[in-house]
């Protein structure tokens, strides 16, 4: 399985620009998927090395045969404990590319597209337990409408989640088109498609625990990144964007950084991108999984320490 064929990487010149890369240091791939960053990242080395995450047993069959590289079938909420197995704390540079890829919204049978009517697995790690299909089928109303609202922003969450628990009780729900027949109801004339995505999204994020996961991410890369080094981001909704923009700015999930007695921020981060950067026109009509990425690159501070255990 080629690269291109799995997945295109995303804004590949501003990651690599964006890390900095110094020919003898160490590196995190922590979203490897085709390789596509980490080929990048590889040529730009010479004596140091690259660690790649990636929780996708397809993933694996994408390794380049480099010396330099270790591919790891980890989740990245291990990234410390990974990188301390390797040899390889503290870090120059850590890159992420969130949410799912090319390849695994291409195949049908991982239940991640609202194109395909496959069984609604939608587990980024396939030796994970829980499913889309086994969250639809059985958590509680009131869990329901939560993961609606928070992960899909979805509007008459209660409805829905209320109608799915009265439908499942006379018919399983198994399969995408199943799911769809259910919500089409709720949704408005000519904006189908992105109430089915963001539905998807709500059962993605929790089947994976998306967000918690980028949390633990985002706290670790603290510890593990050098002063001076690089953490370079991209999400693909609002969730994953908010938390990233706040951590960067701030050492915290949400509010403002702390200060000092004299009112001097307490931020452990320089912000190297204020807005963050997104595609050209041209890379959004050739791959439209980079319609909705936005980058984020944030350099970590001198003697920073982390203002929040959240």
């Amino acid at each position: 399985m080629t690269q291109n064929k799995y997945h295109t990487p995303v804004l590949l010149k501003d990651c690599i620009e964006g890390l900095k890369i110094q020919p003898e240091g160490i590196y995190v791939d922590v979203t490897y998927g085709g390789g596509g960053h980490s080929k990048e990242i590889l040529k730009q080395l010479t004596t140091g090395r690259l660690i790649a995450f990636d929780q996708d047993d397809d993933a694996l069959n994408n390794k380049v045969e480099d010396e330099r590289l270790i591919l790891l079938k980890q989740n990245f909420r291990f990234l410390k404990n990974n990188l301390r197995l390797n040899n390889a704390v503290p870090v120059d540079g850590i890159l992420a590319d969130l949410g799912v890829s090319s390849h695994q919204f291409d195949e049908a049978e991982r239940g991640f597209s609202t194109r395909f009517d496959a069984n609604l697995d939608m587990r980024m790690d396939q030796h994970l337990r829980l499913t889309a299909k086994e969250v639809l089928n059985n958590y509680e109303e009131d869990q329901l409408r939560k993961l609606f609202m928070e992960y899909g922003e979805l509007e008459n969450s209660a409805k829905l989640a209320r109608t799915i628990c009265t439908q499942r009780k006379s018919k399983t729900i198994e399969t995408g088109n199943d799911l769809k027949a259910i919500a089409k109801a709720f949704t408005r004339w000519g904006k189908e498609n992105q109430y089915y995505a963001q539905l998807f999204q709500a059962l993605r994020i929790e089947v994976n625990k998306e967000l918690d996961a980028l949390k633990e991410l985002l706290i670790q890369a603290l510890d593990v990144l050098k002063p001076g080094g690089r953490l370079v981001v991209i999400s693909y909704h609002s969730l994953e964007d908010r938390l990233v923009k706040n951590f960067m700015r701030s050492g915290k999930m949400e509010g403002d950084a702390e200060k000092d007695f004299y009112g001097n921020s307490l931020a452990p981060f320089k912000l190297i991108t204020r807005k963050p950067i997104i595609p050209q026109e041209m890379e959004m009509e050739q791959n439209s999984r980079a319609r909705s990425a936005k980058l984020r690159i944030a350099e970590k501070l001198a003697n920073s320490q982390l203002a929040s255990s959240e």
